[in-house]
């Protein structure tokens, strides 16, 4: 399926890959090249070396080496943390690349865009799975890391075939990912105000004589 897209569709695009990439870096790169090279998906100029045979192996590797980390109580927290390195500047750099180098100042907004979005669900993501590996049950950790799974190729999915509705879905994905975000820092303030007013109220208690 060979799709023209205008600058608007393009910037739904590099806005999409941008924030999936924070979820899901190598399952981004593997399907948007796999897409490419036999779904007859119009990749841009600027994405077409992700059609590669090898970078589709080396993304299609670490895809696995992904998928199972993120089922792993505690690895997947710790996976989460090196990946932070590495999800946001890709973000950019995808989302960038949807434009190429001919328009320069698309391509830097673009860049600004993904990696902003890509914080954002990486972030939430981060945060998220940390909180729920609280649990000693792993099947809240399986169910969440499974939706992850399902969530990032459908958005690619959809991008493709209607980036205007795709642009729909990903302001409510991104508005909801930044009230978790905001829930989770709320608890936390809270959570820490009254471990402080425990601490304080332990070093006032005078101490009885023996």
């Amino acid at each position: 399926m060979s799709v023209s897209f205008g600058t608007a569709e393009l910037m739904s695009v590099a806005a999409t890959l941008g924030w999936a990439s924070g979820l899901r870096l190598y399952a981004v790169l593997f399907l948007t090249g796999l897409a490419g090279r036999y779904a007859g998906i119009g990749l841009p100029e600027g994405l077409h070396w992700l059609m590669h045979p090898l970078v589709l192996g080396a993304s299609g590797l670490m895809l696995l080496v992904e998928f199972l980390a993120d089922k792993i109580p505690g690895l997947d927290s710790f996976w989460d943390m090196i990946s932070t390195l590495v999800r946001v500047p890709a973000g950019a750099a995808l989302a960038a690349a949807v434009f190429g180098g001919d328009e320069a100042g698309w391509a830097a907004a673009a860049a600004v865009l993904g990696g902003s979005l890509a914080a954002t669900a990486h972030a939430a993501k981060s945060a998220t799975r940390a909180a729920v590996n609280a649990s000693p049950e792993p099947f809240s950790n399986w169910g969440l890391s499974l939706a992850g799974d399902a969530l990032v190729p459908s958005m690619l999915w959809l991008v493709w075939r209607d980036p205007v509705l795709a642009t729909l879905v990903l302001g409510l994905l991104t508005l909801a990912m930044l009230l978790l975000l905001w829930r989770l820092a709320w608890h936390l303030r809270a959570l820490a105000a009254r471990l402080r007013r425990a601490l304080s109220g332990a070093a006032s208690d005078p101490v009885s004589p023996p």
